[in-house]
């Protein structure tokens, strides 16, 4: 009985883990696209294409880093009975291949976004600034 209670708590959190994901994904593309003028803006007053790069993906990372400690400190609390009563008997390795996982989808997407908005014509982006 205790094996399906497990099997399902997994799968609901491997649920839950896609999911989050996947708005990760949507929320960070969304936030770059939001600052496609105010990045036209700045390169068109003299920031290079490398410097923006790193401001999005800094701002992102930090978007990645408070959700990770947003998710993060709850589920620790929620698991703290079970990690006491085994005595930390958990796989470690795949709790952290699946933080590493998130973290290497949110530099992924938020390079990608960015690579996007740096392919935009600077000119409409700058005229999307006045609307």
């Amino acid at each position: 009985m205790e094996n399906t209670y497990i099997a399902t708590f997994q799968a609901l959190g491997a649920l839950g883990l896609l999911l989050g994901t996947v708005g990760l994904a949507a929320v960070l593309m969304r936030n770059a696209l939001e600052q496609r003028g105010a990045l036209a803006l700045l390169r068109a007053v003299g920031y290079r294409r490398g410097h923006m790069t790193r401001m999005v993906v800094a701002e992102n990372a930090t978007l990645v880093g408070l959700g990770f400690l947003a998710g993060a400190v709850p589920a620790l609390v929620a698991i703290a009975p079970v990690l006491l009563e085994r005595r930390g008997a958990v796989p470690l390795a795949l709790l952290v291949g699946l933080l590493a996982a998130i973290a290497l989808t949110g530099a992924l997407v938020s390079w990608l976004a960015v690579s996007f908005i740096r392919r935009l014509p600077l000119v409409e982006s700058l005229h999307s600034v006045s609307e």
